[in-house]
Order: C-alpha cells, then sequence, then structure tokens
C-alpha cells in the first residue's frame, strides 16, 4: 500500500498523523458548516491539542488575507489601469476576501495542524487501511 504524500493530506485536510482521518465534518462551501472534528477517525488523535490551539491559526489565516489582498490588488491594478476610483479596489478586494474566507478558514487549521505544531508527527504505521488501530 502506497503511503499518503503530506500535500495530498493538506489539500484533502486529512490527518497530520495518519493522513487518513478527516480533519473537518462539513464540506468546504455549503450549508453545512465546516466544523472541526474532536478527534481523528482513523487514529484518534485529539485535533485540538490544548484549550484554545487553533487561536493560532487566526494568524496563518491573517498571513493568507495579506497575501490574497496584495495579489487581487495587483491584478486589479493590472487590468484596470492605474486611472480608476479607490472603490473598485476595496469592492474587488473585499469581495475576494469574503469569498474566500471558508478556504482560508480550512487551510489555516490544517497548515497549523501539519506545519507548525512540533508535537504533531506523521507516523507512517498509522497509514494504512486498518481502521482498528486506536492508540
Amino acid at each position: 500500500m502506497a503511503k499518503t504524500s503530506v500535500l495530498s493530506a493538506v489539500l484533502q485536510s486529512k490527518c497530520p498523523r495518519c493522513r487518513r482521518g478527516k480533519i473537518f465534518s462539513g464540506s468546504l462551501y455549503g450549508f453545512n458548516f465546516q466544523n472541526t472534528n474532536d478527534n481523528c477517525s482513523h487514529c484518534n488523535m485529539k485535533f485540538e491539542i490544548e484549550p484554545g490551539y487553533f487561536y493560532g491559526a487566526m494568524y496563518v489565516s491573517y498571513a493568507f488575507v495579506v497575501g490574497e489582498m496584495l495579489t487581487i490588488g495587483l491584478l486589479t491594478y493590472l487590468i484596470t489601469g492605474n486611472d480608476t476610483s479607490p472603490w473598485l479596489y476595496i469592492g474587488v478586494i473585499l469581495s475576494a476576501v469574503l469569498i474566500l474566507s471558508p478556504i482560508n478558514y480550512r487551510y489555516s487549521r490544517v497548515l497549523l495542524l501539519h506545519f507548525l505544531t512540533p508535537k504533531v508527527k506523521y507516523n507512517p504505521e498509522y497509514d494504512t487501511d486498518d481502521k482498528g488501530r486506536n492508540i
């Protein structure tokens, strides 16, 4: 059985320890809000390592939003030229940030778990189809 790559696990929002269980119970865009599962359904890892752990994801999300705002602002400038109203930039940037907010929410938590938490390490022993191992 081939092991799951870290890129695949991040893009699919999978557990950082086993890369099999889902971190979120809801869909990215939908009427059922994307809730973070308490534990991994495959390896039983607790996602919120300590109380208030995901407050750190706000900093990751902030970095996403700044990058998005700069990119969208630059693209708006390149498409429309510099003789436009600032309200165009404000409208386009705020609309893009609003549309991308579910992605920011989800992937800020995923990146925090996968790359920014020294306590969480990938364990290839859990990256199997055997769901009976709940350690």
